[in-house]
């Protein structure tokens, strides 16, 4: 069984790789000049950044693996595994990492906006692919950042969670210019997830596992839940949930008609209870699932 480096601060990585410790709640590495680097496969508790300038082959995350391209940026949260097992060979290897503490945003506006960077949630099938000069218009605030460690006085840290906060805001800018790119090659997109889920009824799973998730259409597309999400936000300016709310309403609308009645129409969309089916037909369309069938009579 692989070792597995346990990450609870960023300087666990940083002595283990022998980079300088800068400070107690962010790191910032720059892999060509570390002497004596090893890989490791890590599980963190902190948030991480990491920008290959090479080719990096058989990484680990999760339960995949997965290559790394040149100029491939790839982003971990807490709770996540990645990497790659330490074969006990030291490594010569070219890019840059950043790991911060989510204890350095407390009290800011970056703290509240982070949970918008949902591509910390991202498979690493879904790195970002930068161009060159993308690649180095993080790795300028990198070196910023690294500079204003090493003076370290009483505004380090206001300035520091600055340019990280620059950083967090390019990286979404890069995102969105992918995701545009990516859905004009995945127009079938729509109309995959659309077969997906009259397959999920079809196949009778609502049953089983009640209505059909985000999460659920994603993995079946082969997609994290956070970048399947983008992808239809990108292409429909809506969320996935909805679109699968729209669904299930539809299916809702056409089982009253037939004469299904309320109930057997909950039971036979998954939900749970014909109270929440009733909640949601109410929220949905403006009117209950009584009065939408008597104004149909």
């Amino acid at each position: 069984m692989n070792k597995i480096l346990k990450v609870h601060s960023v300087n666990d990585y940083a002595r283990y790789i022998g980079a300088p410790i800068l400070h107690p709640l962010v790191s910032v590495i720059h892999y060509d000049e570390l002497e004596h680097c090893r890989h490791s496969l890590n599980n963190y508790d902190v948030y991480g950044i990491f920008i290959g300038d090479e080719t990096l082959e058989d990484l680990t995350y999760g339960l995949t693996t997965y290559d790394l391209h040149r100029h491939a940026l790839m982003c971990v949260s807490p709770g996540q595994i990645g990497g790659k097992a330490d074969t006990g060979k030291e490594i010569q290897t070219k890019g840059w990492a950043l790991l911060f503490d989510p204890e350095l945003l407390h009290g800011t506006d970056l703290e509240r906006r982070l949970p918008t960077y949902t591509y910390f949630s991202y498979n690493t099938n879904e790195a970002l692919l930068m161009s060159e000069q993308q690649r180095q218009t993080i790795v300028n605030l990198l070196e910023a950042m690294r500079t204003e460690l090493l003076e370290n006085d009483g505004h380090t840290q206001h300035i520091v969670v600055a340019h990280l906060q620059l950083i967090l805001e390019y990286i979404a800018r890069f995102y969105a210019c992918q995701l545009s790119l990516q859905t004009k090659s995945s127009s079938d997109l729509l109309t995959r997830f659309e077969n997906l889920l009259q397959r999920y009824y079809d196949e009778g799973l609502q049953r089983t596992h009640g209505l059909p998730t985000v999460k659920y259409c994603a993995q079946e597309l082969f997609l994290s839940t956070n970048y399947f999400g983008d992808l239809i936000r990108q292409m429909t300016d809506d969320t996935a949930g909805n679109i699968i709310r729209r669904f299930v309403m539809q299916m809702a609308q056409k089982l009253l008609i037939s004469g299904v009645g309320i109930t057997g129409t909950a039971e036979q969309l998954g939900f749970e209870y014909p109270q929440h089916f009733t909640r949601m037909f109410k929220k949905h369309f403006g009117e209950s699932p009584t009065q939408y069938l008597n104004r149909k009579r």
